[in-house]
């Protein structure tokens, strides 16, 4: 087993603060490590006084023999499983062991079963990190030849339409989703290479990656059109109203930074939950003001007791608990929001942001431009 040096770092300091027991003659630490099918082992991993040399197991000791006195063992258990064990040797005296000295020394043996323990459940977890990252790696490689395919059939029946097909808005859709796929595996590509943050003041990563324009002229209205025609479609197969952007303010024009294509990624996920999560038979649209934009529904309103708890991860309405969903999509959507200096709310009907919106429904409205 490869303990960490700050689990060995924590024995020799447990170990060293006995120095001033008179009575103690030596103390050894060890650990259970298992030789595949053979019986498991009691190796050292730390000793004091440190002699400079490298202790033999337990089990071939042949100091440790024979019976003494002067030798107590205290085992380092979680449950009934030994995960270690603490030698103890005094001085040759006809004394007792005092008592304080034992419950000193039990006390250390449990918190060096309770470290050990917390160590161990950490290698698993890093062996498990690791094999998902694998995993993903694999998964990521399996992606790209269907992608590229799909993206190479779509380009064929480009061509066979006529510049005047109706249909070709529709294959140029296709292949816009398809890039959005491979930036998708892209940083899937990259999460499975990263390496753990090594500091606690690391920001935590985005649950999804940004959507980034291939164009530097980046701007709102050209990250939310694929949005716009997406949700068009989508609107068509449920037979149910959609509505647009009826404007579009000058602030939509306006050249932006790479790092702003998460709006569209802040966008694509109060559009997917307002397809997926109000009723069928209800309107959806994107308006879009002078300091921002919002995605309405003119479903059935959010309770109020449930308005800012949405917003928590894993937290979702009592009215969708049977749809399938994670919970974590307004979550992200108001960190992001967050971090591009905006806000993401809920207000109480679409109608509050402009009266020819509905008075019934949601409205999810994120503030990007401060008023002036």
């Amino acid at each position: 087993m490869q303990l960490s040096e700050r689990f060995l770092n924590l024995v020799q300091q447990q170990l060293e603060s006995f120095e001033s027991e008179a009575d103690i003659q030596q103390l050894v630490v060890y650990v259970t490590q298992s030789k595949g099918g053979e019986s498991p082992s009691l190796e050292a991993v730390g000793q004091w006084p440190n002699l400079g040399k490298v202790l033999p197991p337990v089990e071939t000791d042949p100091d440790l023999r024979a019976p003494s006195s002067d030798r107590r063992w205290y085992p380092l258990q979680d449950g009934s499983i030994l995960l270690g064990v603490l030698r103890a040797e005094r001085f040759a005296v006809d004394q007792v062991w005092p008592e304080t000295l034992d419950q000193r020394l039990q006390a250390t043996a449990a918190a060096l079963a309770q470290c050990l323990g917390l160590e161990l459940d950490r290698r698993r977890l890093l062996e498990e990190l690791s094999h998902q990252r694998e995993q993903i790696g694999l998964m990521v490689h399996q992606l790209r030849n269907p992608l590229a395919a799909l993206r190479t059939y779509a380009q064929l029946l480009l061509r066979r339409l006529g510049p005047e097909s109706n249909h070709r808005s529709l294959v140029e859709g296709l292949i816009s989703e398809q890039d959005q796929l491979d930036r998708y595996v892209s940083a899937l590509d990259e999460l499975s290479q990263a390496k753990l943050p090594s500091t606690n003041g690391s920001p935590a990563p985005l649950l999804l990656p940004p959507v980034l324009s291939k164009d530097p002229a980046l701007n709102v209205r050209s990250l939310l059109n694929p949005l716009i025609d997406r949700a068009s479609a989508t609107a068509g197969l449920q037979g149910r109203k959609w509505y647009g952007p009826s404007r579009w303010p000058a602030w939509t024009e306006h050249q932006r930074p790479s790092g702003d294509g998460v709006i569209a990624e802040i966008v694509a996920n109060l559009l997917e939950n307002a397809f997926r999560y109000s009723d069928r038979n209800t309107p959806i649209g994107l308006y879009i003001n002078e300091e921002g934009l919002c995605v309405w529904d003119g479903g059935t309103s959010i309770p109020n007791n449930e308005r800012e708890k949405i917003f928590q991860k894993g937290v979702r309405g009592k009215n969708v608990d049977k749809r399938s969903g994670s919970g974590l999509g307004l979550a992200l959507g108001r960190q992001l929001s967050e971090q591009l200096g905006g806000e993401l709310t809920l207000m109480k009907t679409p109608a509050d942001i402009d009266s020819s919106l509905p008075e019934e429904g949601n409205a999810f409205y994120l503030k990007l431009i401060p008023k002036a």
